[in-house]
């Protein structure tokens, strides 16, 4: 069997998968994220680590599945994080991770020195507090005292993987989401770290995803149920993985969505695609010699938690299927409402950490269906500007595949489908897809699986929803009373926050 993890935003999603590619079981052990004044978002590596021991000891008795049956152990990753290590390996501090917006400072002074055309060019993204780069800053001249100490800096799945083996590396797809590393160089940028004040010895080596870090050591073997010696492979960032679990390894693959906390569209490509306005970005595959061309937004999936933990804050199990009922019986843009899905900045296509949620055009009628339904409607609207920022570079997007936890819900694939005036499908494995890029790197690391390919038979196309041609001419209209709402409240946004 082939054991990967997943760390996302709210826990680690384990899977196990047969050497045929096959899901065994899965499960998921949650963790806390702190979410503070001012942009900060933070998490404890020591949760992540206890989680994913949990998951492994819990997910191996699930399954009726004895150590010895586990071949190798992967990993997908939350990406643009940071956990700061001594010299002992121990983290400093809590991690930040990619949601945490307080660099912005930072990040103005990399503008100032390298400029963001020039960043643009060297990484295929643009400068922006969310990036590992500006994050090191922030601490650096915030928390001295545990800069002082910092050794190593490492990404979220980085750490799990040095706490099971002790070798503190990254991959090409996690460094791609720095804003320090060359994408033509394959390597750190030394232009940007040096413009950062950040010696290059602090950021990993960058080894391939297929990487065999080594064994499973005793401590860990001891603390998770594995077998002490079991390789470990390194894996890649969740973004990258995702599309390797989609089956989306190549041009010819087409694009997806993936509609979880943060939600992105997103394809494969051979080279970088750096778009003139600078709206989206390109991490680097997992796949050697391929691109991830990636319009991101913050809170995709993260605002249907938010409106569901305000309208049902005693969190019922059935909730989100409730919630999605009643939205599916009225209208919202329909009516005249508007939602801004900026409940934490964002990033494509606006670039703009200050940017906030808004309902716009709430009427004494509107009720919580309302709300859910704009708030579906609002990220549909959000990620159709990346859809089109990639046909006005060339890409030809005919069709979408939808994996992530949103994916399951019928009512929200209608919406895309009609938003977008593309057809959209659901993919079999769509909590699990993560989990399945990394199931795949693990298995070519250790030569169970010949090449990335066996991806696209691992997951099949399970339902298509078709666009209704007279609502997606409904929603033209609304889509750009949408982006003409974030144009005339940005400088508002500003204010609001002291600029």
């Amino acid at each position: 069997m082939i054991l990967a993890h997943d760390l996302g935003t709210t826990g680690d999603k384990a899977s196990l998968y047969a050497d045929s590619g096959e899901l065994i079981a899965a499960t998921t052990v949650e963790y806390a994220t702190d979410y503070g004044p001012r942009g900060k978002v933070e998490q404890s590596p020591e949760e992540w680590w206890s989680a994913v021991a949990a998951a492994t000891r819990g997910l191996l008795e699930k399954a009726g599945a004895a150590s010895p049956d586990v071949e190798c152990v992967s990993f997908s990753g939350q990406m643009m994080g940071a956990v700061f290590l001594d010299g002992g390996g121990t983290p400093l501090r809590p991690a930040i991770i990619w949601a945490d917006t307080r660099a912005q400072k930072e990040c103005d002074l990399l503008v100032e020195r390298v400029g963001m055309e020039r960043c643009y060019e060297i990484t295929g993204h643009r400068l922006n507090p969310t990036y590992t780069l500006s994050k090191l800053m922030w601490v650096r001249g915030n928390e001295p005292e545990v800069w002082s100490k910092t050794r190593k800096v490492l990404l979220a799945k980085d750490y799990i993987a040095y706490r099971l083996t002790g070798r503190a590396v990254t991959d090409p797809s996690d460094a791609s989401s720095t804003n320090a590393y060359d994408q033509g160089a394959g390597d750190w940028s030394g232009e940007l770290l040096e413009a950062a004040g950040v010696e290059r010895g602090i950021m990993p080596e960058i080894v391939p995803s297929t990487t065999v870090l080594g064994g499973v050591t005793k401590e860990a073997a001891r603390q998770t149920g594995l077998l002490e010696g079991t390789p470990v492979v390194l894996g890649g960032g969740d973004g990258p993985c995702a599309a390797l679990g989609a089956g989306v390894t190549g041009p010819e693959s087409g694009a997806y969505a993936y509609l979880g906390s943060s939600s992105w569209i997103s394809l494969a490509a051979d080279r970088p695609l750096l778009d003139p306005q600078m709206r989206t970005m390109t991490f680097n595959h997992v796949i050697p010699e391929r691109f991830v061309p990636t319009a991101t937004m913050q809170a995709g999936g993260a605002s249907m938690e938010w409106i569901a933990e305000v309208l049902d804050p005693g969190r019922s199990p059935d909730r989100y299927r409730r919630l999605a009922e009643a939205a599916a019986e009225v209208e919202a843009a329909g009516e005249g409402l508007i939602f801004l899905p900026y409940l934490l900045g964002e990033r494509s296509p606006y670039w703009n950490p200050r940017a906030r949620g808004c309902f716009i055009g709430l009427a004494r009628h509107h009720g919580p269906a309302h709300l859910v339904r704009a708030v579906m409607e609002g990220v549909a609207m959000n990620l159709r500007v990346g859809l089109l920022a990639f046909e006005e570079q060339g890409e030809k997007i005919a069709s979408v595949d939808a994996i992530g936890g949103g994916a399951r819900s019928d009512l929200w694939l209608q919406i895309f489908a009609d938003v977008w005036g593309r057809p959209v499908s659901r993919r079999s494995l769509v909590d699990e897809a993560n989990g399945l890029g990394a199931a795949v790197v693990g298995g070519v690391g250790v030569g169970i699986f010949e090449d990335f390919e066996v991806a696209a038979r691992l997951s099949r196309v399970e339902k298509t929803v078709e666009p209704d041609p007279g609502r997606h001419a409904r929603y033209g209209a609304r889509y750009r009373q949408f982006l003409g709402a974030y144009e005339r409240l940005a400088p508002l946004f500003d204010e609001l926050l002291g600029g």
